[in-house]
């Protein structure tokens, strides 16, 4: 068989996949005892899976997900009201398709932003778009955009992506404008797309929104946590853990 020449077409046709395969069952000494539509089909099986590799991969990256969390490695044993049927019912995305919300609220420490990475990454390999964002940090880049001319790329990202996560809402009182820019990216967002908001604060203490809070709650999910910190249960692990939390 002219391995080369048919690499050089493979790569001519951007079918790395394929012809990484190729390679390797060339080396393997296992292409004699496959038929040619075995062949051809385990080429086009590591072709489809390279690209599957290779999307997912930028999802993530464009996502910037706060942990390396996946949903298979939530802890349903932990002591925090976290209710199994319901997470993997989330986990499955229809009420993502139906530009639904969710809401994430416990005290500290309990997993909220893990969580919430969980069902972005889980996302992410549904092929939806996802961008995670830190409240107290979104509102001080919205404002640095306004200045250098970026803010309506900015806004356009934030409004557009299929599901957005908002981490550590509530930390900080928000000023006129950050009420603003919030009420204006919800507003856009409200029966087009999905949000995830994570919080310390219940949701009835967020007096100074209600028209923010009107936009989250109305077509919104909630999950409410309990419990101590898991922090303070566990021992250390390493920051690329994929290990809740």
């Amino acid at each position: 068989m002219l391995t080369h020449p048919t690499l050089d077409q493979l790569d001519l046709l951007g079918l790395a996949g394929m012809a990484k395969a190729f390679t390797e069952i060339e080396a393997s000494g296992e292409a004699g005892a496959m038929s040619h539509a075995e062949w051809l089909g385990l080429l086009l099986d590591r072709e489809i899976t390279h690209r599957y590799d290779r999307k997912l991969l930028r999802r993530l990256r464009y996502a910037r997900l706060r942990h390396q969390a996946a949903i298979e490695d939530v802890d349903y044993r932990a002591a925090r009201g976290l209710d199994r049927g319901l997470f993997q019912k989330l986990a499955e995305g229809s009420w993502i398709d139906a530009h639904d919300n969710l809401i994430i609220t416990g005290p500290t420490g309990v997993g909220k932003s893990w969580l919430a990475s969980a069902l972005g990454h889980k996302a992410c390999r549904d092929d939806r778009s996802v961008l995670y964002q830190r409240v107290p940090k979104l509102f001080g880049d919205l404002q640095l955009a306004r200045g250098d001319g970026r803010y309506g790329r900015l806004f356009r990202a934030l409004a557009g992506v299929q599901l957005l996560i908002l981490d550590d809402w509530g930390l900080e009182p928000l000023t006129a404008e950050a009420r603003h820019d919030l009420l204006e990216i919800l507003e856009e967002r409200y029966g087009r797309r999905s949000t995830i908001v994570t919080s310390q604060l219940p949701v009835d203490k967020w007096h100074e929104v209600n028209a923010v809070l009107d936009r989250l709650v109305h077509n919104g999910q909630r999950v409410e946590l309990a419990g101590e910190s898991l922090r303070r249960k566990r021992p250390h692990r390493s920051a690329m853990s994929k290990a809740e939390p």
